[in-house]
């Protein structure tokens, strides 16, 4: 198995909005490190959801139900979604200053690629995180 934070702007998609759904599709990202990383996830794979802009913090955890296949939004490109569906709302969430401030977690990506919207995540900071918002 492996672990994945995604980025949404809670006011575009918000983990709320997704346990409402039952799941959803994600598309739009048109970035190829981030693309490459939706090809890459497999089926039971486990993603911190970041609300970004505004909350700038982890909520929840979604699991992917649905491996890549081409983005419908995309007008041109080599460009994919992957499904995902909701797995659990953290009790409380887990703020980007939080992580920056842990000693555990000062590695994350989401600290040293800032801008990437998909990103893989070790084992032990997806611990961590859970820890932190039980």
């Amino acid at each position: 198995m492996n672990y994945w934070l995604m980025k949404s702007e809670p006011d575009v998609y918000s983990y709320d909005t997704l346990v409402k759904d039952g799941k959803g599709m994600w598309d739009g990202v048109r970035n190829y490190t981030a693309r490459n990383n939706l090809k890459t996830m497999k089926v039971g794979d486990l993603v911190l959801f970041y609300h970004s802009n505004i909350g700038k913090e982890v909520v929840g955890i979604a699991t992917i139900i649905k491996e890549h296949y081409p983005d419908p939004t995309a007008e041109s490109g080599d460009w994919v979604v992957v499904d995902v569906a909701p797995f659990q709302k953290l009790n409380k969430p887990v703020s980007l200053q939080t992580i920056k401030s842990d000693p555990m977690l000062t590695n994350m990506l989401i600290i040293k690629q800032g801008r990437l919207s998909v990103m893989p995540v070790k084992k032990e900071e997806f611990d961590r995180i859970v820890e932190l918002g039980s």
